[in-house]
């Protein structure tokens, strides 16, 4: 294994799981054509990085204070289930990514269940590797953020992160999964204007293409719900040309934009007559 872990010696860019926070990732792995490109990736967007090509106890893994692992089974020969569920029972917080040669059904279940987060087939792209690494993390820390984040108060708006939850006046916002993240990660800029990129980043997970409005459609969607059970507060804020805001104003402030319509499904064609 190496001695140590090895990072790009300038400041890097932002990487998946983003600019503000430090990632240390090992990996387990013995094929030497997929670990040297996907270290030159790592060093290029400064990720902190070990290689170890052979079995290794839980016990050092723990000690490496690790965000992410990515694992090749092969290596760990034939202890290699107990060996994950071990690992998995003594870091319940490390993401785990399994990046295996082909394997069945049974075996990618059996893995899953055991504690891994994703399970990757070689041979795949370091690129597919890190971006799957990035958004395990990704999850997890959102998850660490949610349990022990505070409820936040605005207006009559109430959002219980740890419980995937929004309240009016005390009663439940129906809100979807992408819905609720949405309206969380407006209230947390605690009043700043955040660029629609940003949050189509942030909550969608990848970079906005050209053209697409699916935020506009669901600030549209979530200001429908909230406007209905808290007529007399205006939430959602638009700042024309640049994104969006969360504050609890009085409503009538004139700053919602036109609607945005969903794109209409494509009509199918008729079957052809008979004969």
């Amino acid at each position: 294994m190496t001695d140590s872990f090895t990072a790009a010696d300038s400041a890097a860019p932002s990487g998946p799981a983003g600019p503000a926070q430090a990632m240390r990732l090992a990996v387990l792995d013995r094929d030497s054509g997929f670990i040297q490109v996907l270290s030159k990736r790592l060093d290029r967007i400064g990720w902190e990085h070990r290689v170890l090509d052979g079995p290794v106890p839980v016990d050092a893994i723990v000690s490496m204070r690790l965000s992410a692992l990515v694992v090749d089974l092969a290596v760990m020969g034939p202890q290699a289930w107990e060996w994950l569920e071990r690992l998995c029972g003594a870091l319940p917080e490390l993401g785990i990514v399994v990046c295996t040669g082909p394997s069945t059904v049974a075996q990618r279940v059996r893995g899953l269940r055991l504690g891994a987060d994703d399970w990757i087939t070689k041979p795949c792209h370091p690129e597919e590797a890190i971006a799957r690494v990035g958004s395990v993390v990704r999850r997890r820390r959102q998850a660490n953020g949610r349990a022990t984040a505070e409820p936040r108060q605005a207006g009559e708006v109430e959002i219980r992160s740890d419980r995937f939850q929004a309240f009016v006046a005390g009663e439940s916002l129906d809100l979807t999964r992408r819905e609720f993240e949405l309206i969380e990660l407006l209230a947390a800029a605690e009043g700043r204007v955040l660029e629609r990129e940003e949050i189509y980043r942030r909550v969608w997970g990848y970079a906005m293409a050209r053209g697409d409005r699916s935020v506009d459609v669901f600030v549209r969607k979530v200001r429908h719900k909230l406007t209905r059970l808290s007529p007399e507060w205006t939430y959602i804020h638009t700042h024309f040309g640049v994104g969006y805001r969360f504050a609890a104003e009085p409503a009538g402030a004139g700053d919602t934009e036109p609607e945005v319509e969903e794109p209409a499904p494509v009509a199918e064609p008729a079957p052809a007559p008979a004969g």
